[in-house]
């Protein structure tokens, strides 16, 4: 927690393990909140999602080995290891959640009932709290006790039928898109139900479905349907609604070019040297361009396939065409303006990103790595020394 980070004074339990729920805990205490994470014994399943993994000493004399995955997700935070099965450990884990403000869940549907974990019960004990499930259908429906993974969901809500190329299979983005989304859509409830609470003095129930999620970010493709009437389906890196908007071939390489209005398509046909193209009624617009797809972008494909991808970049930047290289992880992360903006940080020793929001007064607290397991019930630090390990 850090002292006029913009969430400094907010108490968090995370109750929340692999991705979505933990990105909601990380990106709280990114914000300067304390976020206390309770960990099965054996920890978060992801602690041992590698390689690669990151050794560490574990301020007991020995060594803890970490898979880069939990680091992923968990930084900032403190660990506090509970045993579910005692009910010792459960009066603890009351006491930590009886001060707090927000308290973070994703297991089954009633799974925390038993425990007296549930949000009726907690509820009634602490009408303050703020509690945030996260499922992979929501609370009720017919899906609502079926486990929910970010793949099957990218299946199920239409993503995957938008993505790949359309002789080929579908696919999923490559990473566990859903699930971030719904940590992200996580955090925005929780901020508004503590908004409220300051008005209401209680706090609320945020239900959150991965699959409620992925189906409320397809954006223009659902609209797309709901008023044109015709499922979108596979493009490959074509736009369905924007003309030039795809990745085209250089001699090198590729790169994308996205014209998103007449004038930088203008723009784009004067610096390929397709002059008048633009005002050829069948490109003038972008309905137009839209209509006659395929012969517009072989006529572009066919100049920038004799160019280099690097001066085809230049070329198009200085005519104010927006256009850009197809990086690799590596090549985004050394990315210049990546660089100035200062995503990537190295807390304790332990390289990661930062939840990508700059205040103009607030700093982030962005000085701690993701926790040792069990930390919080010891009275160590961490070391700086730290060493990476790809198996």
């Amino acid at each position: 927690m850090t002292s006029g980070a913009p969430l400094s004074g907010l108490k968090v339990i995370e109750l929340a393990r692999i991705l979505a729920g933990p990105w909601i805990g990380q990106t709280l205490a990114d914000l300067g909140a304390e976020v206390i994470k309770i960990e099965a014994p054996e920890g978060d399943d992801t602690r041992r999602w590698g390689p690669p993994f990151v050794e560490r000493p574990d301020g007991k004399g020995g060594t803890e080995i970490t898979a880069a995955y939990f680091h992923a997700a968990n930084r900032g935070k403190t660990s506090v290891t509970c045993d579910f099965s005692d009910p010792e450990s459960i009066s603890k884990l009351k006491t930590l959640i009886a001060d707090a403000d927000v308290l973070i869940e994703n297991f089954k549907v009633g799974g925390l009932r038993k425990f007296g974990l549930d949000y009726e019960t907690l509820q009634a004990e602490y009408p303050q709290l703020v509690y945030a499930s996260v499922t992979g259908f929501g609370q009720d429906g017919p899906r609502a006790k079926q486990p929910g993974y970010d793949f099957l969901i990218q299946g199920m809500c239409g993503v995957m039928d938008l993505t790949g190329d359309p002789k080929g299979e579908p696919q999923k983005v490559g990473v566990a898109w859903i699930d971030i989304f719904t940590g992200l859509y996580g955090v925005i409830g929780i901020q508004a139900a503590l908004a409220e609470r300051q008005k209401s003095g209680i706090g609320q129930h945020v239900d959150l479905s991965l699959l409620d999620c992925g189906v409320g970010v397809l954006a223009n493709q659902a609209t797309n349907f709901l008023l044109g009437g015709s499922s979108p389906t596979r493009l490959g890196n074509a736009h369905p609604n924007i003309v030039p908007y795809q990745v085209f071939p250089a001699s090198d390489g590729h790169l994308i070019i996205a014209c998103g209005n007449d004038r930088q398509f203008a723009a784009l046909c004067n610096a390929l040297g397709l002059y008048g193209l633009d005002s050829d009624p069948n490109y003038a617009t972008n309905s137009a361009r839209v209509a006659h797809r395929d012969e517009l972008c072989d006529q572009i494909s066919s100049l920038t396939s004799k160019n280099k991808k690097l001066d085809l970049i230049a070329t198009l930047e200085a005519a104010g065409v927006p256009v850009g290289p197809i990086n690799t992880v590596a090549e985004a992360l050394s990315e210049p303006q990546i660089e100035a903006r200062e995503l990537r940080i190295s807390p304790e020793g332990i390289e990661g990103l930062r939840t990508p929001l700059k205040f103009s007064r607030s700093p982030m607290a962005l000085d701690h790595a993701a926790p040792l397991l069990g930390q919080g019930q010891f009275g160590f630090s961490t070391s700086p020394h730290i060493q990476k390990k790809n198996s």
